[in-house]
C-alpha cells in the first residue's frame, strides 16, 4: 500500500470523475504523484526512443490499481468511466492502457454498452504491443470475463491478421485447453513471444 497515495486521493473531489477532460487531467496527476522526477525521465525517454507510448511515468501496478479501486468507487455515474476508455487508450499512455483495462475488467455490461471483450477489441484499431494486450485480456479473465467461445474467435480473427494474433493470446489464457488449433497455425506470423505461445498451445493435447 502507498499511504502518500492513499491521502492523495482523499483530497480528490469525484466531480473530476464527471468528465473526460476533467478525468483524464485527475489521471494525469495521479500518475506522478508518487514517482520521481528522476525515476520519471530515464523511463519516458526510453519509451519515447522507441515510439510504443506516447508517455510512460513508470508509475506502479498496485498504485494503478488502487487508483482506479477509487475511480470505481466514486464516481457518480459508471457509464462517464465507460467513456473515459476510449480516451485513454487512444492517449496511449502506458499507464492510460493499464487502467484502461481494469475499467474494462471491472465495469458492467450495461455500463459498457457491450460485452467487455468486444469492447476492448474494438479499441484495437492499430497494431499494438502484444505484451499490453496480453496484460488486458489477463485483466479481463482476473476480473471474472470467461474467455470468448471458438465462435467470437473465428469471427474476430477473420477481420484482420492483427485480430488473428490477439484471438490467439486470448485462447492461450483458456484454463480447458484450446480445440481451435487451426486458428492457433494459421495466425500470422509474430515476434518471439507471439511464437512461443503459439507453440505451447499447439503442443498441448485436445
Amino acid at each position: 500500500m502507498n499511504p502518500f497515495l492513499d491521502d492523495w486521493l482523499e483530497g480528490q473531489s469525484p466531480r473530476q470523475l464527471t468528465s473526460k477532460r476533467r478525468a483524464l487531467k485527475f489521471l494525469h496527476r495521479a500518475y506522478t504523484a508518487c514517482v520521481s522526477d528522476l525515476l520519471n525521465k530515464p523511463r519516458t525517454d526510453l519509451t519515447s526512443e522507441n515510439n510504443v507510448f506516447s508517455f510512460h511515468h513508470g508509475t506502479p501496478l498496485p498504485d494503478l490499481r488502487l487508483i482506479t479501486s477509487w475511480m470505481l468507487t466514486h464516481a457518480p455515474n459508471k457509464r462517464a468511466l465507460a467513456r473515459l476508455i476510449p480516451a485513454l487508450w487512444k492517449r496511449h499512455g502506458r499507464e492510460d492502457l493499464t487502467v484502461a483495462g481494469m475499467l474494462l475488467a471491472n465495469l458492467e455490461n450495461k455500463a459498457l454498452g457491450q460485452d467487455g471483450w468486444m469492447a476492448f477489441i474494438h479499441l484495437l484499431q492499430r497494431q499494438e504491443p502484444l505484451m499490453v494486450v496480453l496484460e488486458v485480456a489477463e485483466e479481463l479473465v482476473r476480473g471474472g470475463r470467461p474467455v470468448p467461445n471458438d465462435d467470437w474467435m473465428e469471427a474476430a480473427a477473420s477481420q484482420s491478421p492483427n485480430w488473428h494474433q490477439y484471438c490467439v493470446l486470448f485462447l492461450s489464457l483458456r484454463k480447458n485447453g484450446v480445440s481451435s488449433k487451426r486458428l492457433v497455425s494459421q495466425a500470422p506470423k509474430g515476434g518471439e513471444m507471439f511464437e512461443r505461445i503459439r507453440a505451447r498451445l499447439l503442443a498441448t493435447e485436445d
